[in-house]
């Protein structure tokens, strides 16, 4: 029997297999467990489940004397000191499969919101109540997806996912990945691939779907933004540092780029105060997975990570 230790707050179901077969431990109802709570308590945990807005530096990790896995309710794992963790022998899964869906769902919800101006529209709507808003046949028009290119950078499963629904509106797919796809693959999904500029020059919509790394620190930065043509939208749901914020926050202020659409942000996912002040952007706080089916789904993953590595097999989503 092992200890399983939970940082973290979530949905009651799910758990249940974990419990029933081993010591679960979880915090009260409604809060995560405080930076020294998990301090007392990982010194006797068999498993640590950590969550991508937990830190698990390399000082909690050494606490952990029976640690043998670490299984993240994320896909991201960069909360996580890897290197620590690798080089003292504790496994480190993530869930990669289970938010797939709901992200590529969002980063959708965020394009067609900056594409027809919703956000804008209704804030335009509700700024004087009873009164009937009068717009002119050519104010603020937005544009159509249906014929327009969507530039995929990094296209690995949530990349894919949002190429799928992008090609049920009639867009034309372009990605960029650092290995390119086979060709019959290529056909078969009807992709283009184009280098990172030229993916920029000749997209209408750029989303971003790449891992945060120190390659993609500012992957997109004032160099980038003004490759983009000026109608271009530019989506981002991956990590927010993949984005020099105050770069796009002169390119929207400019008419540099149209629009954004954004649900992380660089600075810790706090948005700099000037993208409030910007009718053209679309903010939502870092909710990709916040439904009640992926958060779900996301514990099932994760439990069934621990339950497996516990019984000694390899079948699971391991990052290191």
């Amino acid at each position: 029997m092992a200890t399983i230790l939970v940082a973290f707050d979530t949905l009651e179901e799910g758990f249940e297999r974990l419990s029933q077969a081993h010591t679960l431990i979880r915090p009260p109802h409604g809060r995560d467990f405080t930076p020294e709570e998990l301090r007392e308590l990982i010194p006797e945990a068999d498993v640590l489940c950590s969550v991508f807005d937990i830190p698990v530096p390399a000082e909690l990790i050494a606490l952990g004397k029976r640690l043998r896995l670490i299984a993240n309710y994320a896909v991201g794992y960069n909360n996580i000191d890897i290197e620590y963790a690798r080089t003292h022998g504790i496994t480190v899964t993530n869930t990669p499969h289970s938010i797939i869906v709901p992200t590529a769902e969002l980063a959708l919800a965020l394009l067609l919101d900056c594409a027809r101006r919703v956000s804008e529209l209704d804030r335009l709507v509700r700024r004087e109540p009873g009164v009937k808003v009068s717009l002119s046949r050519i104010d603020r028009l937005g544009w159509l997806l249906q014929g327009k290119r969507i530039g995929i950078v990094g296209y690995g499963n949530i990349g894919e996912a949002v190429a799928e629904r992008c090609r049920a509106f009639g867009m034309q797919v372009l990605y960029y990945k650092r290995h390119r796809l086979a060709p019959e693959v290529e056909q078969a999904k009807e992709l283009t691939y184009r280098p990172l500029e030229d993916i920029l020059r000749e997209s209408d919509v750029i989303s971003l779907h790449t891992p945060y790394s120190p390659a993609t620190h500012h992957l997109i930065g004032a160099r980038e933004l003004a490759l983009m043509p000026r109608h271009a939208i530019l989506i981002n749901t991956a990590r927010g540092a993949v984005v020099d914020e105050a770069a796009l926050v002169e390119a929207l202020r400019s008419g540099q780029i149209a629009a954004a659409g954004l649900d992380v942000f660089e600075h810790n996912d706090l948005p700099l105060p000037a993208l409030s002040e910007l009718d053209n952007v679309v903010m939502t706080p870092h909710v990709g997975t916040q439904t009640r089916d992926s958060r779900l789904m996301m514990t099932a993953e994760m439990t069934e990570n621990v339950l497996r590595f516990l019984e000694g097999r390899t079948d699971i989503s391991r990052v290191v």
